[in-house]
C-alpha cells in the first residue's frame, strides 16, 4: 500500500494532538478536525515542515448534526481515501444532570456519541471492501461504571467501548480492525472545558501526559488490540468493577468525583 492517510478528529489540542503529530512521524498523510482553524494551520504547517507528509485541515464543529456527512463528502470531493480513521473528539461536563444546561447534554450526546458512530459508519464499507482499516476510538477508564456528576459523560463512553467491541467482533477476518482506548484521568484541556479542575479526581494528581496516552493508543491501534486500558492500575481498577457491588461502585465513583474541600 501507498502512504496511508489517517483522519483525527479532535485533533487541535490534547490526545488528538499528540496522535497527530504521532502519525506524521511515522509517515502517514493527515486529515485533521476540529473546530478551532487557527491551532489546526499551526499544526499543519508545523507538520509539513518537519516530516514532510501532506496534511489537509477541516474546521468543523462535530456537535452540528450535519458535520459527519460533510467531512465524509469533503474527503470525497478531495479523491482522499481514508485508510484509518482516529474519532478522538468529545468532551464531558462536570456537576448535577438536573441542574446542568441541556444544549450542553446535548452537544455532548452528538459528539461523543452520534458523529463517532456516523463517521465510522461512513468509512467502514470501503476499508471492509479494501479488506485494510483501523479505526481507534477514544473511549476513557469512565465506561466501565456509572458516573455520579458526570453521568452523561460517563454514559457516552460506556456507549463507545461497547459499539467498539461489539464492531470489532463483527469485523473479524475482514481485515480491519477497532480499537477502544480507554485512557484514565489524563493532563490534558479536557478537566478544564468539563469544569472540573476542583474534583478529587484530579487536583494535586500527576496525572499522565497526552503524549503518553497518544503513543500508547497508536501502538495498541497498529496491533489491533479491540479494548486498550492505558496505565496498570486503570486497568486493575476497570476490572474491579465486575466484581464490586453495584451500589458500591456508585458511591466510590461519587466520592471520588466530588470536589476537593
Amino acid at each position: 500500500m501507498a502512504q496511508k492517510n489517517v483522519l483525527i478528529t479532535g485533533a487541535s489540542s490534547g490526545i488528538g494532538y499528540e496522535l497527530a503529530k504521532i502519525f506524521a512521524q511515522n509517515q502517514y498523510n493527515l486529515v485533521l478536525v476540529a473546530r478551532n482553524e487557527t491551532k489546526l494551520n499551526e499544526l499543519k504547517k508545523e507538520l509539513e515542515e518537519k516530516y514532510k507528509n501532506t496534511v489537509w485541515i477541516l474546521a468543523k464543529d462535530l456537535s452540528k448534526p450535519e458535520a459527519p456527512q460533510e467531512v465524509y463528502n469533503w474527503t470525497q470531493s478531495q479523491n482522499i481515501e481514508i485508510h484509518e480513521l482516529v474519532n478522538n473528539a468529545g468532551f464531558g461536563d462536570f456537576g448535577k444532570f438536573h441542574e446542568a444546561k441541556w444544549q450542553k447534554q446535548q452537544e455532548m450526546l452528538q459528539l461523543n456519541i452520534h458523529a463517532l458512530v456516523e463517521l465510522t459508519h461512513l468509512y467502514l464499507l470501503n476499508m471492509v471492501a479494501k479488506k485494510y482499516g483501523r479505526i481507534l476510538n477514544v473511549a476513557s477508564t469512565a465506561a466501565f461504571q456509572p458516573g455520579p456528576l458526570m453521568a452523561v459523560y460517563y454514559a457516552t463512553k460506556s456507549f463507545v467501548l461497547h459499539f467498539s467491541e461489539g464492531i470489532a467482533n463483527e469485523l473479524q477476518g475482514t481485515g480491519v480492525t477497532v480499537t477502544a482506548l480507554c485512557p484514565g484521568a489524563t493532563e490534558s484541556g479536557f478537566q478544564a472545558a468539563a469544569a472540573m479542575e476542583e474534583s478529587k479526581l484530579v487536583k494535586g494528581k500527576k496525572l499522565p501526559t497526552s503524549y503518553d496516552v497518544a503513543l500508547y493508543g497508536y501502538k495498541e491501534m497498529q496491533k489491533g488490540t479491540i479494548v486498550a486500558i492505558h496505565g496498570m492500575m486503570n486497568y486493575l481498577l476497570a476490572n474491579s468493577v465486575r466484581f464490586t457491588p453495584r451500589a458500591l461502585v456508585r458511591s466510590i465513583v461519587r466520592g471520588m468525583q466530588e470536589k476537593s474541600k
